[in-house]
């Protein structure tokens, strides 16, 4: 008999079904997953679970005494779902289905392969991307395109594919392999913004969904911006379809991210407010235009702070909103920190400088700073965000000054938190306010 996608059972007499039910639950080998189910000829069959079920076990069965109960091996080809089993979350029910073909083609369903099937996995519309740590066993590859269509199935998608590491270099490309389907061109909305791109050619992070919803309710109305790491368009769409940014430049050198780009600015009727400045941004020819400038590139967009000071316009100055992956120590240490005193744990006023806890305070309603209180005690400016950000500060004034030959003011005005990178590094973003300030001539400058 053919038992691909079917499940082992015994069968007995219908008056003996409750004493091979007890032996079967007192040996762990009931497979509880599925119903009891009539046969033709009139016994009924009870599920089992075949990698557990040995010789041993029906011939203690079959001896004769007063345990006796006549039974034998089966497959029940259509298995009915026990009413517990009958609500499964996705990742039980693939592990599910994948042990049914597992068996079904006659291999031992084991402990390692358990832990090999995946828990989570990120969807993108009819496809779904696994991690680069699931079916890893080589038994796994033996099963060929039904491994892969088997977890379409499960998981109600048409098209598999799984992530690897991600390569080295500034390109920052993935590495995913497509199992099953055609291409990897996937689409993805977030706050009413459709991004397609190819899953095996575009990273997409879903953990900067806080930081995009923050920029699309950014005051931008009027405003050029520079998205001098624009990938597929993670912040330059938001920055035009919700923040009402009058036309952006962006900036970006992966061939694939470029096309990914072009297709969601026509995706999202924006197409004709942004420029796409395909190449290396460092040599940019691009000057004096940017009211803001995002510099969305981690663990450190440095390389770009020169770049971003000559493209921000030299008589207003204007916003950079620089990521970057700031080092912490544990929360529970900063008490303890030798060296950091209470003042120095929250946001000052310098020269140079203003506590962005005050200007954003300004232009909040008392409900809103109620709930601003609340999310401030549950991230709190830690100690090394805050002096990251004065050096920042600090070092992009000094571009500015040496580039424009004049003095310029660079004020933090606010400090986020987008998400944990690693053990105690923070991807953070710094708002940077840059404005010139006197003329040469009334400013004791010797230029």
């Amino acid at each position: 008999m053919d038992a691909r996608g079917a499940v082992p059972a015994l069968a007995a007499a219908p008056r003996l079904a409750q004493r091979l039910r007890e032996y079967l639950e007192g040996e762990q080998i009931l497979d509880a997953r599925y119903r009891l189910q009539k046969m033709p000829g009139g016994s009924v069959a009870l599920p089992v679970l075949g990698e557990k079920l040995t010789e041993q076990h029906l011939r203690a069965l079959r001896k004769s005494g007063p345990q006796e109960v006549p039974c034998r091996l089966t497959w029940l080809q259509d298995p009915v779902p026990s009413k517990a089993a009958s609500v499964r979350t996705p990742a039980q029910k693939l592990c599910h289905e994948l042990q049914r073909l597992v068996v079904g083609l006659g291999k031992s369903w084991s402990e390692e392969l358990e832990r090999d099937v995946p828990r989570s996995w990120q969807r993108h519309g009819d496809l779904v991307l696994l991690s680069e740590d699931s079916f890893s066993a080589a038994l796994w590859e033996k099963l060929g395109p039904a491994l892969w269509e088997t977890v379409a199935s499960a998981l109600g998608a048409q098209r598999v594919a799984r992530r690897g590491r991600v390569s080295p270099g500034g390109m920052r490309s993935p590495s995913v392999t497509l199992l099953l389907g055609q291409d990897g061109w996937v689409e993805h909305v977030d706050n009413g913004i459709r991004y397609t791109f190819d899953v095996t050619k575009c990273m997409f992070s879903p953990g900067n969904i806080t930081e995009k919803l923050r920029v699309a309710s950014l005051p931008c109305s009027g405003e050029i911006l520079v998205d001098l790491y624009a990938g597929i368009g993670y912040f330059t769409l938001p920055y035009l379809v919700h923040a009402a940014a009058a036309f952006a430049h962006a900036c970006e050198w992966n061939r694939h991210a470029v096309e990914a780009l072009r297709r969601n600015l026509a995706l999202n009727g924006v197409q004709d407010r942004c420029r796409i400045h395909h190449g290396d941004n460092r040599q940019l020819q691009l000057q004096d235009v940017a009211d803001r400038v995002n510099l969305g590139l981690i663990p450190s967009s440095e390389e770009g702070w020169p770049v971003a000071c000559r493209v921000l316009k030299k008589d207003t100055g204007g916003v950079l909103h620089i990521h970057h992956n700031v080092e912490a120590l544990p929360a529970q240490a900063h008490q303890q920190q030798p060296g950091v005193s209470r003042d120095e744990q929250r946001p000052t006023e310098e020269a140079g400088s203003v506590g962005w806890e005050d200007r954003e305070r300004e232009h909040q309603s008392p409900k809103d700073m109620e709930n601003c209180g609340k999310e401030a005690q549950a991230a709190r400016v830690r100690p090394e965000w805050q002096r990251w950000a004065k050096a920042a500060a600090t070092r992009i004034r000094g571009l500015l000054e040496e580039l424009h030959r004049q003095p310029w003011r660079t004020s933090i005005l606010h400090i986020e938190a987008v998400k944990s990178y690693a053990p105690h590094v923070q991807h953070v973003v710094l708002d940077l306010e840059c404005r010139p300030t006197l003329p040469a001539d009334e400013s004791g400058y010797p230029w």
